[in-house]
């Protein structure tokens, strides 16, 4: 007998589990939500449970001569309440391919991209009304909606100067794709072969006037987003992944079913800018 194998019997229970719990942190890190929001709890369970986020419209302050009388002032005491619902998807899956080298981790690793997929379109675009009481960031009401981006990055320039003078602090620049790709075919002048945005070197570390920019194609095409995100505060339960044998019992077949619940809620839409690229003005 070979002493090193790797076995169920020796490993702990984890690596052959019904059910195993990640933090979303290790196991869906391109999450939108967990990079453009505040997280304000991680434990969640069911449709009814809200989390109930209070914070404070900051009272001025004022200048007081001294030993003269002080007038108190009340800060404006309210809250946000999230909502969540939950992400899920359930595959059937025959144990002859479920045990095939490497046909287990390219399926979990397929149902963590669809499961981070779903999570970011809803993050960005859920319609209101839709089937889940969430909205998504760009439907929100209150955002600023700032000028197109056309020749120069002044539009931009713009919307986070205007979040700042909110009180924000953009944090995130979330580009469409194609978005970013225009941006990037700006030049220097009418006549310059030269990229507004540099050479391209730098990819891998993209920003946009100091502001970090991430790409996803959850963000409506021709579109970028600027984003505080201690405008927004987000309820993340943890990526749950279950196994069982028994589901498709008679089919001699696995059920793979991943889990996750989320929600978030604006605090401060006036500090989420919206902005066009490469439409007219």
């Amino acid at each position: 007998m070979v002493e090193n194998t790797i076995r169920t019997t020796n490993t702990p229970d984890s690596f052959s589990p019904d059910q195993v719990v990640f933090t979303p942190d290790e196991a869906v890190p391109e999450a939108l939500i967990l990079r453009a929001s505040t997280v304000v709890t991680r434990t969640l369970d069911g449709d009814a449970p809200v989390a109930r986020v209070p914070w404070v419209n900051d009272a001025d302050a004022q200048f007081v001569a001294e030993g003269e009388f002080m007038e108190a002032d009340t800060p404006t005491a309210s809250e946000v309440v999230v909502g969540t619902a939950k992400i899920s998807q359930l595959l059937r899956v025959s144990r002859e391919q479920w045990h095939t080298n490497p046909a287990g981790s390219l399926l979990s690793n397929s149902t963590t991209r669809a499961v981070t997929r779903k999570a970011n379109e809803a993050f960005i675009a859920q319609p209101t009304g839709g089937p889940v009481s969430l909205t998504g960031i760009v439907n929100t009401t209150g955002i600023i909606t700032g000028d197109p981006i056309t020749t120069n990055l002044d539009p931009l320039a713009d919307a986070v100067a205007q979040i700042e003078n909110n009180h924000g602090n953009p944090g995130i620049i979330i580009a469409n794709p194609l978005a970013w790709g225009t941006l990037r075919n700006l030049k220097t002048g009418g006549d310059a072969n030269t990229s507004l945005l540099g050479a391209g070197t730098n990819d891998t570390d993209k920003r946009l006037l100091g502001v970090e920019v991430v790409t996803s194609a959850a963000v409506p095409e021709g579109q970028l987003i600027v984003v505080d995100p201690n405008a927004i505060a987000s309820a993340v339960g943890p990526f749950e992944v279950f196994q069982s044998e028994h589901q498709y019992f008679e089919y001699d077949s696995i059920a793979i079913r991943a889990t996750w619940r989320i929600g978030w809620a604006v605090q401060h839409a006036d500090r989420i800018a919206v902005i066009d690229v490469g439409a007219e003005a």
